[in-house]
């Protein structure tokens, strides 16, 4: 009889970040909704679309960003594989950091969990450092998860809403 670790078989909850400033913005969305999907991470909530402008040179293309609630029994470091895999499958390529992309996906928490880790010449690190920075992230977050609470820093959502500058909060429209 094979023994099993008790976390192989364990439900995750996970938030995810996706945006896109290349191409058919909402297809690329909802085809790496598919393809999360299909790789065991099972959407359980989506966000309504957010556009926000390309930071920090705002001459690249607008973006769209959506976040999802999601389960799925992979560990940590099998979710960030996946991920990466998605992203390259719908075509994203090595360029320069903040550089337009066809496909982001960004774990934004695994479990309320902190994690940080190299692996093979990336770095996991969850949750997202930049999360509670970032309008494009805890506006639609908050639209399916009123009550989130950020992993490291203990806050809740709406205390880092409004912590955001004013400008930030006016330059992202919801459709």
């Amino acid at each position: 009889m094979i023994e099993q670790d008790i976390s192989e078989n364990q439900v995750n909850k996970v938030y995810l970040s996706l945006g896109t400033n290349l191409g058919k913005k909402k297809r690329n969305l909802e085809l790496a909704k598919f393809l999360l999907n299909s790789s065991g991470i099972n959407v359980i909530k989506t966000s309504s679309f957010y556009h926000s402008k390309s930071w920090p040179n705002e001459n690249f293309p607008e973006y769209l960003n959506i976040i999802l609630l999601a389960n799925t029994k992979l560990r940590l470091i099998e979710l960030f594989i996946k991920i990466k895999f998605i992203e390259k499958k719908m075509g994203r390529i090595k360029k320069p950091k903040n550089y337009p992309r066809i496909c982001d996906i960004d774990i934004i928490d695994f479990n309320s969990q902190c994690f940080s880790k190299i692996y093979f010449n990336q770095k996991i690190k969850v949750p997202h450092e930049s999360t509670h920075k970032r309008n494009f992230v805890l506006l639609p977050l908050y639209e399916i998860s009123k009550n989130w609470i950020h992993p490291k820093f203990k806050k809740n959502i709406v205390k880092l809403i409004s912590s955001l500058h004013i400008n930030d909060l006016r330059s992202i429209k919801s459709s």
